[in-house]
């Protein structure tokens, strides 16, 4: 089951990010931000009411003229329509009602989508509450007062959004067949694979209607079991502004990567790994994703004894905070490798779900702090009294320890190889959590 997705859409200056960085701030006690690996604030996982729902922000773009304006707001309404379960349409009560407002709320009323008109900058509900009558005039039923700076009104506004969720989606069945989401920069050969993978297995399959995202399901049958491909190659942009290519693919990782299991990263291996592809995949590295890395291209490529290893270390320099990826070279356009791909996503799901007897893991954690002392501060030792695991998707692990001050990053990266060189947890990333338990 996903989560819902929540764009917020407006004009330059309404107040956006205001609004993006107040839901996701810690001010507030209602959200749980996830920056990413990515530095750029484009979407958070947010909770209200038992509730929790991705948030996403369209913001930031600054049009260069009166001519442009439209075209480039068109372009980041599209987009909300397509990624979104319900979008908040941000207006500006300081400037009143605009014409390109009405543009806007033409198109997003064409969409079908739940739509929550928001009024924003009303810091004296008194004062400003005649000026928000006249938002009426869209025809997208009563606005909702805020003030994102001062944060009046957003808990409204919160009921009204978890109010249009779907609640049979919400419920649905659990679909227990493996997901896997195709992610990369646009053009690296992401529909490719998956019309090679058609082809290569030879079976009858229809896309799965779909999902109200920028991403297409497509069922793949081979050796009896069915895997779901998701793909988030989406629309071709006729913008050519980097910066807002990059945010909307972005946006598509991020809704297909929710639903997935396992993410396959292409790159693409004529431009080589590139930041692009480290922000892409540290959304799947957050969400706890098992993680296949696939250089694609490769038979374009000349080739000597020392290529791909030379290869190998560009990408593990550039990705080196998921070193457990599982690395592979192909060509969706000649097949080269491709028949392998499916065992390497069978082994990473196992791992993914592998559960590790509390016994032997502690036997692990004995023989560990044997070879290498815990780390001490001002005289005190870090004291690791138990571990055991907790969940799956990704293994997580609880450690009961004296002091949480004591504890760090290398120290935990340590036991965690101790485990990984036991039972590898290939192509999963593996997370641990410190309980205090107080000495006797």
């Amino acid at each position: 089951m996903s989560k819902p997705v929540v764009a917020v859409v407006g004009r330059p200056n309404v107040g956006k990010s205001t609004l993006f960085n107040a839901l996701a701030g810690s001010r507030i006690s209602i959200v749980e931000d996830t920056p990413g690996v990515t530095r750029d604030r484009i979407y958070a996982d947010v909770s209200w009411l038992n509730y929790q729902f991705t948030l996403i922000d369209t913001g930031g773009i600054e049009p260069e003229s009166d001519d442009l304006i439209l075209s480039r707001m068109r372009e980041q309404a599209e987009t909300a329509i397509l990624t979104a379960d319900v979008i908040l349409f941000l207006t500006d009560v300081r400037q009143g009602l605009v014409d390109a407002d009405f543009k806007v709320a033409d198109m997003l009323r064409r969409s079908h989508r739940p739509i929550i008109l928001v009024v924003n900058k009303v810091d004296h509900f008194e004062k400003f509450m005649p000026d928000v009558y006249e938002f009426y005039n869209l025809g997208l039923g009563d606005p909702v007062p805020i003030s994102a700076a001062s944060m009046l009104g957003l808990g409204d506004m919160l009921d009204l959004v978890v109010a249009q969720f779907d609640p049979e989606a919400l419920e649905e069945e659990e679909d227990d067949r493996p997901k896997i989401a195709v992610i990369g920069k646009p053009n690296v050969g992401k529909s490719s694979l998956i019309n090679k993978l058609l082809g290569e297995e030879r079976v009858i399959v229809s896309p799965i209607a779909g999902t109200t995202r920028d991403a297409i399901d497509t069922a793949v049958k081979r050796n009896g079991q069915e895997y779901v491909f998701i793909d988030t190659a989406g629309l071709r942009r006729k913008s050519k502004v980097k910066e807002e290519l990059e945010r909307y693919s972005v946006i598509r990782t991020v809704t297909a990567v929710e639903r997935c299991d396992v993410a396959v990263l292409l790159i693409d291996a004529e431009e080589g790994v590139t930041e692009q592809d480290a922000k892409i995949a540290g959304i799947a590295h957050e969400r706890g994703k098992g993680m296949i890395i696939a250089v694609n291209k490769w038979d374009l490529i000349e080739k000597d004894n020392h290529t791909m290893k030379e290869f190998t270390d560009k990408i593990w320099q550039k990705l080196s905070y998921m070193p457990y990826a599982q690395l592979m070279f192909i060509s969706a356009k000649t097949g080269q490798r491709l028949h392998k791909l499916f065992d390497v996503i069978d082994a990473v799901i196992a791992n993914t779900t592998l559960r590790i007897q509390t016994g032997v893991l502690n036997e692990i954690l004995m023989e560990a702090t044997a070879m290498k002392q815990p780390p001490s501060d001002k005289g005190k030792r870090l004291r690791i009294y138990y571990i055991t695991q907790v969940s799956v998707k990704p293994p997580t692990f609880v450690m009961f320890i004296n002091d949480k001050k004591l504890t760090h990053f290398s120290y935990t990266r340590y036991i965690e190889n101790q485990i990984r060189q036991t039972f590898g947890f290939a192509g999963t990333p593996i997370r641990f959590i410190y309980r205090e338990r107080k000495e006797k």
